[in-house]
């Protein structure tokens, strides 16, 4: 499965570095929408792909397993794709600099954790390779700055930076019938980073971004009582995202 979602995120990737080969059929025909970077406020909407893990650390008692006879010998993230939606607000604050919200921010994704256990329980259903999967439903609100290069004919450059707040409205830490799983808590908060393209067209502006995502909150609710918890100490998310934006 792995290998399919590195062939979906090269797509992306390979989407990405094609843009300024796309642009130069628009540079042929003149400037389009001139007076659109001079405007306050402009609005899009973002629609995007996203690849994200979690980045854990191993509690010490994942470390004397061998000497408490634990069944779990291996904990692996797997990677996992999903969507984003988003509205686009951004200010203008001078010609080089902007700064960039969404309002609505949507996260869909499904992240996994892979568990090698030795003495599985098979009337649970488990098994030797075992996954426990973490449904997300993420509302964001993020703020950045974006720095533009001058705009050459149909096509200007931008990097953005910044910081965001999550809310994961599927989070299970306080729900008492996810005992069997591994309990996230609801709020988060990550740094950004990316870069990204205007191409002007005569009635829109196409924004072709990639974008990483740093969570620097630990997410893990641990659960003593639970192999497949009690052997985590903190998780934190990860995310490498490809949209698309017209404004």
């Amino acid at each position: 499965m792995q290998h399919l979602l590195r062939r979906k995120i090269n797509y992306c990737l390979a989407a990405f570095l094609l843009v300024p080969f796309f642009v130069v059929a628009q540079l042929r025909n003149g400037i389009n929408m001139p007076d659109h970077d001079e405007k306050l406020y402009h609005f899009g909407i973002n629609l995007g792909l996203n690849k994200s893990h979690f980045s854990f650390t191993h509690h010490p008692q994942f470390l004397n397993a061998a000497i408490n006879g634990d069944s779990v010998m291996v904990i692996e993230s797997v990677n996992s794709t999903g969507l984003n939606l988003a509205w686009l607000v951004n200010l203008n604050l001078s010609p080089h600099f902007d700064i960039r919200t969404y309002p609505l921010n949507l996260t869909f994704s499904e992240k996994a954790f892979e568990y090698n256990l030795t003495y599985p329980d098979v009337p649970l259903g488990e098994t030797k390779i075992t996954l426990k999967k973490v449904q997300s439903i993420v509302l964001s609100f993020p703020l950045l700055i974006k720095f533009s290069s001058d705009r050459i004919n149909n096509l200007k450059v931008y990097t953005i930076a910044g910081g965001k707040i999550d809310y994961d409205l599927a989070s299970t830490a306080n729900k008492k019938n996810a005992d069997d799983l591994i309990k996230l808590k609801g709020f988060n908060y990550s740094v950004e980073g990316g870069i990204g393209f205007h191409i002007y067209f005569p009635y829109f502006v196409l924004s072709p971004e990639l974008k990483v995502s740093w969570g620097l909150a630990n997410l893990h609710s641990r659960n003593p009582g639970l192999k497949f918890s009690s052997n985590i100490d903190q998780i934190r998310s990860r995310m490498i995202s490809f949209s698309l934006t017209v404004e």
